[in-house]
């Protein structure tokens, strides 16, 4: 109903009756429900008026002669003419609903639907309302012969042309010829489809002079995509922020890290974010769990780019009590998190006992009373009655028993970021990843919502299985915006909805339902409007079917000859793609192929661009049945930032010429020194993760970046960064650092690049891809080593038991141990030189 008195129109007509979208959108809906509900209430009346006739003498099955009254026939005839009445208008309505039909080669009113369909219906509404005028008729005659003769004729036009003859023509007309009596339909669901999923617009550019080669031109031309290139993948270091940023027992980061970017030494900067958050695993009593500690605590921030020595990121924020790099330009005066992602439960503020932010090195706990929360952060549980209510809602009654509780304590209550704002608004859909924003010296959380709907004509159903499964699109649709950006305040949860799509007649309706709901994009501070990102679940949804829908020739569409596939994901093994198993609509199996490539942000200098921009990519290659075909065949971006946020551009080789992730995969897994490496670190005991594998557009080329960790045996040990390897074509290299495996590569000096120098050759432009330079300066000191390659295998095996006794202490002593893992490199280094 309040779409129904709210829409409005879409300004776009359907192919088949000229109806404008919104007529499927706002008003079909609520017009078939109330026919619907018509229809089943008139048979609810009907069989309770017979039941009550009955009942009453008006039907008396065992006498003979006139069994039914006259005046019960009348009666009895008038609703049936209700009927029929109400069921002419459901055809009438079930015409329109042919648009989003599943029939034929693509959704929509095909050829058996719009030649065959259509007209059935059509002539059942006639004999409906023939129906209707002999009932009405039966009223004043009151005999059995006109109910009988329209009941029996809809029966018969039903079944012969409401199923037979569809089904006929389907298989003797249309599928013999199906590309050619299709193909209109198919045009018109490639050009709905487009539009239902914001792919109308999207930009084609072709790379007509791309190459396999990459020189230090190239690179000193697109210093930002240098600068950002990502060498921390988020699922390996998961853990290392855990172990290294996390407080104890009691706080860990959320289930993602999340990519963003920030100004850092001045220059706009990719850096992976996590917000230190509860631990909801953790058995604690009633008064920690729900009095002291309420709240995670600030965020770890590290550039994607950078490391330490040791391998692990480099925290421009982090520590406990926090602490911020100077080149960072952001503060955080409020770091307290009592609403985040994935927390559950309810927590009491402004009690009589302190809240504890942290505990320090000395297992000493820092406490603060956070009493003033915010007039609007929780709910007051300051009489009796509201201590009672809250023991009832939480089913525990320590709320209504505590003495901590008093006339100032609030209680906060549904903490997931999440499941807030679906409360709030569950009309929308929601993002699978909120991530966390530095804003105004606190911490907020940005997640994107969605208004979709499964109305639209001639649109294709969007492609879900592989949407993440906390995601708010795994349902049936078949037109999405990105409408809203919802923001939720970490510390006293106050959400803020920003509507971005202006366009979108579905979130103009509901802005008309909920007046002061929404807020428009215009209201949003500049400082967050920055921090605005391409929505990945969207992104996904796009990518899925611009494989199929790029294509425009519907000969072409049908054939599937021109039909690309998102790249198979490398996996982080080693070992190749991992396979997706694949169910039918039963949930049966019936296959399997390689899993996808998951889309990625990175920072980009684009071809033709002006700036370094944030987006999300991801890869095509073309379509095989076998899933065979590895080579490029395109790529495509989201792009974020400032007036072009929201636009897609697609990148296209000249030629299939060009490795795609997996192909440069198998390059990278099958090349000798990578090889040896990983065969060594596997023998000393160690875990070999490789990062995801990154597709990096340089110039005319693109350059694959992978890197390559190595986690100790241990319970306390890490994944660390242990090599980068770099791949442009047959050319692969793998070095200590990226600046080192991109100066081998292109043989070229990048230390005004990366802000400081490695000792690398000077530039000669010859991009040989030679993977044995080590980049050592002249002025580099001795480094001592064994005689011989046994002593070093002995070293080697001295230095685990040493790394693992200092892992083992109580802290763990990390300097200690990060000298160990120095000196271990310095060992391997000069064993894969003897071996080769």
């Amino acid at each position: 109903w309040l779409l129904f008195t709210n829409g409005g129109d879409f300004g776009v007509q359907d192919a088949q009756f000229g109806k404008d979208i919104g007529f499927y959108v706002f008003k079909m809906p609520f017009t078939s429900f109330v026919v619907g509900w018509l229809f089943g209430t008139l048979i609810v009346t009907l069989v309770v008026t017979t039941v009550l006739h009955y009942l009453n003498g008006g039907i008396r099955l065992q006498t003979v002669g006139e069994r039914v009254q006259p005046a019960v026939k009348a009666h009895l005839s008038l609703l049936l003419g209700l009927l029929a009445l109400v069921k002419a208008a459901d055809y009438w309505l079930a015409r329109y609903e042919l648009t989003t039909s599943t029939r034929g080669a693509v959704h929509g009113a095909t050829y058996t639907d719009v030649k065959a369909q259509l007209p059935a219906i059509n002539l059942l509404i006639l004999i409906s309302l023939f129906a209707v005028i002999l009932l009405i008729v039966n009223i004043r005659r009151r005999g059995w012969v006109l109910p009988v003769l329209a009941v029996g004729l809809w029966a018969f036009v039903a079944l012969v042309m409401g199923n037979i003859y569809p089904a006929v023509i389907q298989n003797l007309r249309v599928e013999p010829a199906e590309s050619e009596k299709e193909a209109e339909y198919i045009g018109r669901n490639i050009e709905a489809t487009r539009q239902a999923f914001g792919l109308a617009d999207v930009t084609v550019q072709q790379l007509d002079g791309m190459d396999n080669v990459i020189t230090g031109e190239d690179l000193f031309a697109n210093p930002g995509t240098v600068r950002n290139i990502r060498v921390l993948d988020p699922l390996v270091v998961q853990g290392t922020f855990d172990r290294l940023q996390g407080e104890r027992e009691f706080y860990r980061f959320s289930r993602e890290l999340d990519s963003d970017r920030y100004v850092v030494d001045g220059e706009p900067t990719q850096v992976m974010i996590g917000a230190r958050e509860l631990e909801p695993n953790v058995t604690r009593s009633w008064e920690s769990q729900h009095v002291a500690f309420t709240h995670g605590y600030g965020v770890a921030l590290a550039p994607v780019s950078r490391v330490r020595a040791t391998g692990d990121p480099e925290f421009l924020i982090g520590d406990l009590p926090i602490s911020v790099d100077p080149s960072i330009s952001v503060t955080i005066d409020q770091p307290q998190i009592y609403v985040g992602e994935g927390l559950g439960g309810y927590a009491i503020v402004g009690a009589s006992r302190d809240e504890v932010d942290y505990t320090d090195e000395n297992q000493e706990t820092l406490e603060v009373r956070y009493a003033d929360i915010g007039g609007e952060g929780g709910v007051s549980m300051g009489s009796l009655v509201r201590r009672a209510a809250f023991s009832l809602r939480f089913g525990e009654l320590e709320p209504l028993i505590s003495n901590f509780v008093t006339e100032d304590s609030r209680v906060v209550y549904v903490r997931d970021v999440r499941e807030r704002v679906e409360k709030l608004a569950p009309f929308l859909r929601f993002d699978a990843d909120p991530y966390p924003v530095l804003h105004e010296g606190g911490i907020v959380y940005v997640i994107d919502g969605y208004t979709t709907t499964n109305r639209y004509p001639y649109a294709q159903r969007a492609p879900v299985r592989e949407l993440p499964s906390q995601s708010g699109l795994r349902t049936g649709f078949n037109y999405v915006r990105n409408s809203v950006k919802a923001v939720v305040d970490a510390f006293d949860g106050s959400v803020t909805f920003y509507v971005v799509d202006v366009d979108d007649p579905i979130i103009r309706a509901y802005e008309g339902a909920f007046d002061g709901l929404f807020r428009p994009i215009s209201e949003m501070p500049v400082e967050l409007v920055e921090h605005l990102r391409y929505a990945e679940d969207l992104f996904r949804i796009q990518t899925e079917l611009w494989g199929a829908y790029h294509v425009d020739d519907t000969e072409n569409f049908y054939q599937r000859a021109s039909e690309w596939a998102v790249s198979q994901d490398p996996g982080r093994t080693g070992e190749g793609a991992r396979d997706l198993v694949l169910v039918d609509e039963q949930g049966i199996r019936i296959g399997t192929r390689d899993m996808r490539m998951a889309p990625y942000r990175t920072m980009l200098d684009l071809p033709g661009g002006d700036e370094t921009e944030f987006v999300i990519l991801r890869a095509f290659v073309p379509l095989d049945e076998q899933d065979a075909r590895k080579e490029l065949a395109a790529y495509i971006v989201g792009r974020s930032d400032d007036e072009h946020y929201g636009e897609l551009v697609l990148y296209r080789p000249p030629t299939s010429n060009f490795d795609g992730p997996a192909l440069s995969e198998e390059r990278i897994r099958n090349d000798e020194e990578v090889a040896t490496l990983q065969t060594l670190l596997s023998q000393r005991g160690s875990t070999v993760l490789f990062g995801e594998l990154l597709l990096v557009p340089i110039e005319n080329s693109v350059l694959y970046v992978r890197p390559l960790y190595v986690q100790a045996e241990g319970d306390n040990t890490v994944p660390e960064l242990e090599r980068v390897i770099v791949a442009v074509g047959e050319d692969v290299v793998m070095a200590d650092s990226l600046q080192e495996a991109l100066e081998v590569l292109t043989d070229t000096d990048l230390a005004s690049i990366f802000g400081g120098s490695t000792g690398a050759s000077t530039p000669s432009g010859d991009n040989t891809g030679d993977s044995t330079g080590d980049g050592a300066g002249a002025d580099q000191e001795p480094i001592d080593l064994p005689d011989s390659v046994a002593d070093i295998v002995a070293e080697l095996g001295g230095l685990q038991v040493d790394a693992a006794k200092a892992l083992a202490e109580d802290p763990p002593d990390w300097i200690e141990w990060g000298q160990i893992q120095a000196r271990a490199q310095q060992l391997l280094d000069a064993l894969i030189d003897a071996s080769s």
